[in-house]
């Protein structure tokens, strides 16, 4: 399976702007600039769409990672925080809070660490990922 995304940028990296879509069109032209990047511009950037992305694919797994455990999880939802420091990502921190009926701490702690070494997202990042999870 392949998935793809185009990024336009025109003009200079401070002044410039662009525009990000991707293949399912759920982006569509989405503005992105120096100030979405590194200040409070309106438009989307590189490491918010990474948090998107590794918050999801991390709930997914550890619905995955629960159902093999014989659980159904209610309720997922995790919250990522991207890090990027001196031009380089150095840092995923999620954060999860799960409804799983009939599941200990201690057996949901587990299958949250397998689903954050196994997502694939996490595979893909060269950073240090942090894990707080929590049951509702």
């Amino acid at each position: 399976m392949k998935r793809n995304a185009t990024a336009i940028w025109n003009g200079s990296g401070k002044e410039g702007n662009g525009t990000m879509s991707t293949q399912s069109t759920l982006l569509n032209n989405a503005q992105y600039s120096y100030k979405t990047r590194f200040e409070d511009g309106v438009g989307t950037n590189p490491e918010e769409l990474i948090a998107a992305a590794h918050a999801g694919c991390f709930s997914m797994k550890l619905s995955f990672v629960l159902g093999g455990a014989g659980f159904t999880p209610e309720k997922i939802e995790t919250k990522c925080y991207i890090t990027l420091d001196n031009g380089a990502v150095t840092t995923s921190e999620l954060e999860v809070t799960a409804s799983v009926p009939g599941i200990t701490a201690e057996k949901f702690n587990e299958c949250a660490e397998d689903a954050k070494a196994n997502c694939p997202i996490s595979k893909l990042l060269n950073c240090n990922i942090t894990l707080n999870a929590t049951l509702a």
